[in-house]
């Protein structure tokens, strides 16, 4: 089994509780981003869409562990204006040296098609091995259970499927033997 990160973001608590229940379920660890300038009332939501937008990167904090300490790092993180939130964003960028494999949830407050992953991957060079939606219904109502723990197992499964593949694409060196 692999060691995973869970780091979250989340304006609202809606993507927390979700990364909550996901690190509770399976034991992984979980970190949170918090904005410097936090999004409060209309304004806040102003800034959301022009962040959205312009796809700006606002300063974060991010006091978690180092994140290459880990096999996986599992972003969770909320969709605005079908993007990336400007908060995630501005960590993946900042940290893309830092990341090893990466898995992403998305939160949406409706349905539809998002393309979050081909967003990450374009910030880092290469696409999650995992992605997937939930709605924040799911996660209100509670019918996300079962979901995370397919989630989970997908993850496993792809990050051993994953760590084989760089295995035989970058195998360990042999050391010289010499015969006498």
């Amino acid at each position: 089994m692999s060691k995973v990160l869970v780091v979250v973001y989340s304006r609202t608590g809606t993507s927390r509780r979700l990364a909550e229940q996901l690190c509770s379920r399976l034991g992984w660890q979980l970190a949170e981003i918090v904005e410097e300038r936090p999004r409060s009332g209309i304004l806040g939501v102003f800034r959301c869409v022009l962040d959205s937008l312009l796809r700006r990167r606002p300063a974060i904090r991010y006091d978690g562990p180092f994140p290459k300490n880990f096999d996986v790092v599992v972003l969770v993180s909320p969709i605005w204006l079908g993007r990336l939130a400007a908060p995630m964003r501005s960590f993946v960028t900042r940290r893309r040296d830092h990341l090893p494999d990466l898995a992403v949830i998305s939160v949406a407050g409706g349905t539809g098609q998002f393309a979050v992953a081909a967003e990450i991957a374009d910030l880092v060079g290469e696409t999650p091995i995992v992605s997937t939606t939930f709605t924040a219904r799911e996660i209100d109502d509670g019918t996300c259970a079962g979901r995370l723990q397919f989630f989970g197992a997908a993850l496993n499964s792809a990050e051993a499927t994953h760590a084989a593949a760089r295995r035989h694409v970058h195998p360990p060196k042999m050391a010289a033997t010499r015969s006498t």
